[in-house]
C-alpha cells in the first residue's frame, strides 16, 4: 500500500502529541479523583437510544417513522446525555469517559436489505462528518455536552469511521470514484480482500490508501453553498493542505474533518471504527493530527481541560482478545501491530467468553498480560455491545456477577448502556443487531421491575458500588493483582506511576453471618483506618486484618 510521507516539519510538531497516554505525566484533575486511561470506566452509548432531550428535533431532513422494529431514529439526542449529566447519573455509576456514537450528519434516506427501512440512527452512514446530524441536535449542543461533561469530571470519545460513508439512497448519491469504490466485496480471505474492498453491499468503501489529489464531491459542494458555508469551508481545507503539503486525497480530507471535532468541542479521544479495514498507517496519521488538534484546543481552553494526557485512541480491530498480545491476526493470517500505529488501546472481544472463568483465573492472566506484553498500552473489556451477537449473559440472569467480573478485571472497563440496569438484548420482532439496540430503559428503573429474581434498583446499586471504588482508585484497573487468601476469596491490587500510589484489597463471595476478617497484611499497616466501599463502613486494621460487618457478599477495601 502507499502512504503520502509526513513531511519532516509537520513530525516534528507531532511528535511531543503522538507519545503513548500510557507513558505520559498524569495529573489529577484539582476536583476529581486521579484519572489514568488504564483504568477508565467507559459508558458506551448510542446517542438516539438513551435520552431525548429535546423531542423538536425528533424527525429530520425529512426522515419517517417506518422503519423496520428498532432501524430507526428513537429520538435520543445530545441534549438528552448532557440532561443525565447534569442530573448525576454518570457520576453515580463512577463513569470517567462517555463514549457516544458518531454525531455527524448521517443519510438523509433509508435503505431495505430485506430487513425493512433502516436510518442512519446508530452514527455510521455518513453523509456529511462536518455537521451535527439534525435528529441529534446542533453544534451548540454538541459544545455544550462536551463542556458539561469535562465540568464533571468526564472525558469523551468520540466514534469515528474512516473506512466507508453511508449507503447510496434516492436522496443521498454515490460519491464519484475516485474517492469510493463500490465493489467488490469484502471476502476476507487476505489484506487486499479485507481492505480494498466493501463491507457489505451498498455501503461505499472510502479510497483511504489513494494519494490522488481528488476535487470536493458535487453533491458536497452543493450542500455547503445552500447551507451559507462553502466559503469557510474551503479556506479551512486549503489552510491545512497549505499547511501540512499533503496532497488533497480522501483520507486526508476525512483526517481534517474528524480532527475538527476534536478543536472545536475538546473531545478527549476517538474509538476508531473497522480499524482493520483501513491500512494501518491511516490511523497513525490520524492520530498525529487529532494530537495537534488537542493540545491547540487545550491551549485556548485552560480552564476546562482535565488533565495533560494526550489525545487517546483505542480500536475495533474486530476479533482482537487480550490474549493475542501485541499482534492482531488479519485475515490471511498476516499479522499487525495496531498499537504501534497510533493506538494507546484495543477493544478486547475475548473478554465476554473470559468471563466465564473463575475469578482467580481471570483476574491474575490479565493482570500478567497487561503488566508483561501490554504494559504500556491496555484493552478495553466488554460484556455487552452495539453489533455482539454473542454477549456474555445475554439473557441478564446473572447481572451482578456480570458487573464485579467487568469492572474488578484488570484493564479499562467498557459498560454498555443499559448494562448497569438489565436493559433486554433480546427484543421480540427485532432482527440481526438491532435487537441489542433497543431503547434505554429508563421507565423500568424508575418503577424499579424485576428481572431474573433482582430488582433493576438492586442491579444498578451494584454496578454503582463498584463503579465508585474503580472511579476513586486507579490500581483496581491499572494495578498489579496478587491473590492473598482463598477463604474468602481476597486479591490485592498496587499501582505506582506517573506521580500517584493507590493500593486497594477486595474479598468476594463473602460468608453472611458475623464480622469476617478480611486479610490485608502487607497493604494496609496495623492501626490504619480503611473503608468499605460497598458498606460505606470503617474500621481499624488490627493483626493484619480488617473486620467488616458482612452482611454484603463483596467488600471493597481501600483508603478514603
Amino acid at each position: 500500500m502507499k502512504l503520502f510521507a509526513i513531511p519532516l516539519a509537520l513530525a516534528c510538531i507531532f511528535a511531543a502529541a503522538s507519545v503513548p497516554a500510557a507513558d505520559a505525566a498524569l495529573k489529577p484533575h484539582s476536583s476529581h479523583a486521579p484519572f489514568v486511561w488504564q483504568n477508565a470506566t467507559i459508558y458506551f452509548l448510542l446517542t438516539d437510544r438513551f435520552y431525548n432531550g429535546n423531542p423538536a428535533n425528533d424527525l429530520a431532513y425529512g426522515r419517517r417513522a417506518d422503519a423496520a422494529p428498532l432501524r430507526g431514529f428513537m429520538g435520543g439526542d445530545l441534549a438528552g446525555i448532557t440532561a443525565k449529566i447534569k442530573a448525576g447519573y454518570f457520576k453515580d455509576l463512577g463513569v470517567d469517559v462517555i463514549w457516544l456514537t458518531p454525531p455527524v450528519e448521517q443519510i438523509h434516506g433509508s435503505t431495505d436489505e430485506g430487513t425493512g427501512n433502516s436510518y442512519g440512527f446508530h452514527g455510521y452512514w455518513a453523509r456529511d462528518w462536518t455537521r451535527v446530524d439534525a435528529n441529534l441536535g446542533t453544534e451548540d449542543d454538541m459544545r455544550e455536552f462536551v463542556d458539561t461533561a469535562h465540568a464533571h469530571g468526564i472525558r469523551v470519545l468520540l466514534d469515528v469511521v474512516m473506512n466507508h460513508m453511508g449507503p447510496v439512497t434516492a436522496v443521498d448519491p454515490v460519491w464519484p470514484d475516485n474517492w469510493v469504490r463500490t465493489g467488490p466485496p469484502c471476502t476476507y480471505k487476505d489484506i487486499a480482500s479485507t481492505v480494498d474492498c466493501t463491507l457489505v453491499k451498498n455501503l461505499p468503501d472510502l479510497l483511504t490508501g489513494s494519494n490522488e489529489n481528488v476535487a470536493l464531491p458535487p453533491a458536497l459542494i452543493e450542500k455547503w453553498k445552500s447551507e451559507g458555508r462553502y466559503e469557510r469551508e474551503m479556506k479551512e481545507l486549503d489552510e491545512f493542505f497549505i499547511r501540512t503539503a499533503w496532497p488533497r486525497a480522501p483520507r486526508y480530507y476525512l483526517m481534517k474533518w474528524h480532527a475538527d471535532w476534536v478543536k472545536k468541542f475538546g473531545v478527549d479521544g476517538f474509538r476508531a471504527d473497522t480499524v482493520k479495514h483501513v491500512e494501518p498507517a491511516v490511523w497513525k496519521e490520524l492520530k498525529q493530527v487529532a494530537s495537534a488538534a488537542y493540545e491547540e484546543w487545550k491551549s485556548r481552553n485552560p480552564k476546562k481541560k482535565l488533565g495533560d494526557e494526550p489525545f487517546f485512541m483505542t480500536a475495533e480491530a474486530y476479533g482482537y482478545g487480550i490474549a493475542d498480545g501485541l499482534q492482531y491476526r488479519m485475515d490471511g493470517g498476516a499479522r499487525i501491530n495496531f498499537y504501534d500505529h497510533g493506538f494507546d488501546s484495543l477493544i478486547n472481544f475475548g473478554f465476554k467468553s473470559d468471563a466465564n472463568k473463575a475469578y482467580e483465573a481471570l483476574f491474575s492472566d490479565y493482570s500478567a498480560k497487561l503488566n508483561g506484553p501490554l504494559k504500556a498500552y491496555s484493552v478495553l473489556n466488554y460484556i455487552s455491545s452495539h453489533d455482539d451477537g454473542g454477549p456474555f449473559d445475554q439473557l441478564r440472569q446473572r447481572p451482578l456477577e456480570a458487573a464485579t467480573k467487568l469492572l474488578l478485571s484488570p484493564g479499562a472497563a467498557q459498560i454498555y448502556y443499559g448494562d448497569e440496569t438489565a436493559r433486554v438484548l433480546l427484543v421480540p420482532g427485532a432482527e440481526g443487531d438491532a435487537t441489542l439496540r433497543s431503547v434505554m430503559n429508563w421507565e423500568e428503573l424508575k418503577v424499579n421491575t424485576m428481572r431474573n429474581g433482582y430488582s433493576i434498583t438492586e442491579i444498578r446499586r451494584h454496578w454503582s458500588k463498584l463503579g465508585l471504588f474503580r472511579h476513586a482508585h486507579p490500581a483496581v484497573g491499572a494495578g498489579v493483582h496478587q491473590k492473598l487468601a482463598d477463604q474468602p476469596y481476597t486479591f490485592k491490587r498496587t499501582y505506582e506511576a506517573h506521580g500517584i500510589s493507590d493500593k486497594v484489597v477486595v474479598a468476594l463471595d463473602v460468608p453472611s453471618s458475623g464480622n469476617v476478617p478480611v486479610s490485608v497484611a502487607g497493604v494496609f499497616a496495623d492501626g490504619q483506618k480503611v473503608k468499605d466501599y460497598y458498606s460505606g463502613t470503617s474500621t481499624i486494621v488490627v493483626n493484619g486484618k480488617a473486620k467488616f460487618p458482612s452482611k454484603n457478599a463483596v467488600i471493597l477495601i481501600g483508603q478514603e
